[in-house]
């Protein structure tokens, strides 16, 4: 094929798989009626007539905004008011001691971005959980770096603490600095939370391999689900343990607007910075600063404004943070009915705690994700299993899907 790409863009595409089944999905529901497709796909919030559920008090913020605050360019780094509004709303009550700042970015995925382009070397290896969000290998390849991955999880269902000390020493033994992706809350495919514990673990692994002084370690909390991990301030008090780090340790916390504030297309959030020394906060600012304006500019005033609207009232705040606590609530009902369901089937899934999808590990993935199509089921194939967003499935859509999909693995000779 002919090719006017530079050699390090050739032969990149972006097929997602997740986006085509949801695709199918929808093209089938809107044929045959949506109360026939049960649609496991999307990690977007349904309520139980499979409607995008939008805060109201989010609804209510934006049709506030004055012309003014939805079409004016925002500053690089963020307004200020919305920058100390993501801080609050991330840490709660367990703000880390330190020196913390802010950068807004495009939702979670421009912080990743830009930890990876600013905090690693070209060539250099990123560390991420083998159970992770797809596209954390996009983030890594197109920034010319290498992925490597480690065993999330024991067999017993425990953070891995020993496959991640011996990636870490591993990689540190090669590279001056470490970039790791830990999406440890309400993970990303599997629902796995991480206990203030094995978060402690994960921070003392970077103390003792960079206790020298001439290796860094750059910790990314993927955040992206806390707010449907549990009770507001309990599932919070993990960050504590970021606190009080040695200098050559940086906390990059990426949160977005996307999931707590029911913003998905806004694509707004932000880039926290937790550190125990105020010349590498200050450094944080500045390099993420420049490389937004070298890539997207400014954010969505909008989305901040809205933000800040809410945040400044008291009674705005109680109205999300109930609202919030109802769809936990609906998601942790859906996933025990599916979880009650499969293990009276002997589907085998990985631990599921919290979160907007629960992983059930098979071979042959795609084919068993083909069989359930034919049966109007669509779910996600992984490399290592199979994607069910326990977020956008009724609890009546819920009620014998485990069934099948024992009887797609059985079809598709599949084995757990």
């Amino acid at each position: 094929m002919f090719s006017l790409a530079a050699p390090h863009a050739k032969g990149k595409s972006a097929e997602d798989n997740i986006f085509a089944a949801n695709n199918r999905a929808i093209a089938l529901a809107e044929k045959i009626g949506n109360d026939q497709v049960i649609n496991g796909t999307v990690g977007s919030i349904l309520d139980e007539d499979g409607n995008l559920v939008v805060l109201d008090v989010v609804k209510n913020a934006f049709k506030e905004l004055t012309p003014k605050e939805i079409c004016a360019y925002a500053p690089i780094q963020g307004y200020r008011k919305f920058l100390d509004d993501c801080i609050d709303q991330c840490f709660g009550e367990s703000r880390p001691e330190g020196y913390i700042d802010a950068c807004s970015t495009p939702g979670g995925t421009g912080v990743l971005h830009h930890v990876i382009h600013n905090y690693s070397e070209v060539g250099d290896e990123v560390l991420i959980t083998d159970w992770h969000w797809g596209a954390y290998d996009s983030l890594i390849d197109d920034n010319n770096r290498k992925v490597r991955s480690f065993s999330f999880l024991t067999e017993d269902g425990h953070f891995n603490t020993s496959a991640f000390r011996d990636a870490v020493t591993d990689i540190l033994s090669r590279q001056d600095n470490i970039v790791i992706i830990l999406n440890g809350i309400a993970n990303n495919p599997t629902g796995y939370c991480m206990s203030v514990d094995e978060w402690q673990a994960a921070v003392d692994v970077l103390k003792e391999a960079t206790k020298g002084g001439d290796k860094n370690a750059i910790l990314v909390p993927d955040v992206a689900y806390l707010d449907y991990s549990g009770e507001k301030q309990e599932c919070r008090k993990f960050f504590k343990v970021f606190g009080g780090l040695p200098k050559n340790i940086l906390v990059v916390c990426a949160y977005t607007l996307s999931k707590g504030f029911t913003m998905y297309g806004q694509r707004m959030g932000a880039m926290i910075g937790i550190t125990s020394d105020k010349d590498v906060i200050k450094e944080f600012v500045d390099i993420n600063q420049y490389s937004s304006r070298a890539t997207w500019s400014n954010c969505n005033s909008a989305a901040q404004n809205a933000m800040i609207r809410i945040c400044e009232d008291p009674e705005k705040i109680k109205e999300l943070d109930a609202d919030r606590a109802q769809y936990f609530r609906l998601i942790q009902e859906r996933a025990a009915i599916f979880m009650k369901e499969a293990k009276e089937e002997g589907v085998k899934f990985v631990p599921y705690i919290s979160g907007f999808f629960i992983t059930i590990p098979v071979t042959n993935s795609q084919a068993v994700c083909d069989d359930l199509e034919k049966q109007h089921v669509f779910l996600v194939p992984l490399k290592k299993g199979i994607r069910l967003a326990v977020c956008s499935v009724s609890k009546a859509k819920m009620e014998g899907l485990a069934h099948k999909l024992a009887l797609a693995i059985k079809v598709a000779g599949a084995k757990q």
